[in-house]
């Protein structure tokens, strides 16, 4: 069984979410970032982490590449050019979006008051608008990323949209509107955000 360490509103519920989706069993240890617990496993304090057979794993998109990888689902074989193209659109979303909207959080509520530039978050917005018209020219005709088959990056943009919606960015697209409505509705993704209103968390990062 999976142990993951780190609270539902970060990034976190991006493993929970992969979890849900495997049907795997797993604990679940809530930790904030930076806590000693954290800190404990991962020096860098960041959550979320896996622990597997008393291996620590870090990074989100690293966690969930491990577990469609161990399981062979939501994803697509190594050395052939459907994962290259997904491991293309994983570092896409992580550049554009992840980035974007953390960028946001941090000089939103994160980083100490005297150090938070307000009038950075239009030129992410604007950022953020264009990024999802390239996303929109690179995504196939299908419920997901890829076309018919979700992947990784499902995972990723289905919580990039969580958080854009929760930071006030605009979502531009109807198709995007329309997919992120798609993947909130999923079984698995309302069991593992019920997780987080059950703790009362709010999305934070890492």
């Amino acid at each position: 069984m999976y142990t993951v360490i780190g609270t539902v509103g970060s990034r976190t519920l991006r493993v929970l979410w992969m979890l849900e989706e495997l049907g795997l069993e797993y604990e679940h240890v809530q930790a904030a970032p930076r806590s000693e617990d954290v800190v404990a496993i991962n020096p860098a304090g960041k959550v979320p982490v896996l622990i597997v057979e008393g291996t620590p794993i870090t990074d989100s998109t690293a966690i969930l590449t491990y577990l469609a990888d161990a399981h062979g689902r939501f994803t697509h074989r190594a050395g052939t050019l459907e994962r290259a193209r997904q491991d293309s659109l994983t570092q896409f979303l992580l550049d554009e979006f992840d980035s974007n909207l953390w960028t946001a959080a941090r000089h939103s509520f994160i980083l100490p008051e005297e150090l938070r530039l307000s009038g950075i978050k239009e030129s992410l917005r604007w950022e953020f608008e264009r990024s999802q018209r390239t996303l929109i020219r690179r995504m196939g005709g299908g419920d997901f990323v890829m076309g018919g088959e979700m992947t990784v990056p499902d995972i990723l943009l289905g919580h990039c949209l969580e958080w854009a919606v929760m930071a006030k960015f605009p979502i531009i697209s109807e198709s995007l509107t329309a997919y992120h409505q798609r993947m909130r509705a999923r079984p698995a993704f309302k069991r593992a955000v019920a997780r987080r209103e059950a703790s009362g968390s709010q999305d934070a990062g890492s």
